[in-house]
């Protein structure tokens, strides 16, 4: 890769751990879009390129929301007893959700990444505030919702945030709460997810071997990008702690609109 692809990954990596520690996002919803437009397709082969940007996408995540709930931690912001009782069912999920993405070809990745951008600005501008009475389920529940979110942030190359800050705002838990308890539950998706997509693509023909890539990992991207999120990602979860964040989501809605769009383009030209 070319110094000036790696350069535009550092800023992306900027951008997104920015986001990922104001918002709980892992960053995923960004990261993958921009990665199909920037990796190289001398590098990595067109009908391979979608699947490398998920994985790579969630790879870096890994290293994101480790960066992110540190920072929330700090604060007292992470609610560590409902990370505990959704990261069972998010290990399924995530484990599975790559598989599956490994059997599907880039039009339906790209068209399932679409809809679940949409998905997540659809909610952003409609900010519907829940009943009053409402709250999180039990164990059994949050081990269901888990596995859901696993399997939904692994097709996607996303943490996960783009289901489980909505979920607990729904079930009237505080925003601050929600943001920082989805980037403790964005690590152990991005984990697993990796893992998953590490396997799937050991034996995937035509993808570079070592040092470019492991399974659908790209390393050259994973490190350009990891780097940077993971010194933005405080900074963030600093600023979300000081701040008012509803319209700021309102503007990160409508890049999503965007990156939504982009993608069904994408889903179109694999078709």
């Amino acid at each position: 890769m070319d110094f000036v692809t790696i350069g535009l990954m550092a800023l992306l990596g900027c951008f997104t751990g920015f986001m990922a520690g104001l918002l709980g996002i892992g960053g995923g919803l960004i990261i993958t879009p921009f990665l199909i437009m920037l990796i190289p397709h001398s590098v990595i082969p067109a009908d391979h390129i979608v699947h490398v940007a998920i994985a790579t996408s969630l790879a870096t995540i890994t290293f994101t929301s480790i960066s992110s709930v540190r920072a929330h931690h700090k604060r007292g912001a992470v609610l560590w007893n409902v990370v505990a009782a959704v990261a069972p069912g998010i290990l399924v999920g995530a484990l599975v959700g790559a598989q599956i993405a490994g059997f599907l070809s880039s039009f339906w990745l790209s068209l399932v990444f679409a809809v679940f951008v949409g998905f997540s600005a659809f909610k952003m501008f409609s900010n519907k505030s829940p009943k009053p009475d409402r709250e999180l389920p039990g164990a059994a529940g949050k081990f269901g919702v888990g596995t859901i979110i696993g399997v939904l942030a692994s097709l996607v190359g996303a943490g996960g945030g783009f289901i489980s800050v909505p979920w607990m705002v729904w079930c009237n838990v505080k925003m601050h709460n929600a943001v920082a308890t989805s980037a403790a539950i964005g690590f152990p998706i991005a984990f697993f997810g990796t893992m998953g997509y590490i396997i799937s693509g050991w034996n995937v023909q035509d993808l570079p071997g070592w040092p470019i890539n492991i399974g659908y990992i790209c390393i050259p991207a994973l490190v350009s990008v990891a780097i940077t999120s993971v010194l933005f990602a405080p900074l963030g979860a600093k600023v979300a702690h000081s701040i008012d964040t509803k319209p700021l989501k309102k503007i990160f809605a409508c890049l999503l609109t965007c990156l939504c769009v982009y993608m069904l383009r994408q889903a179109f030209l694999a078709y």
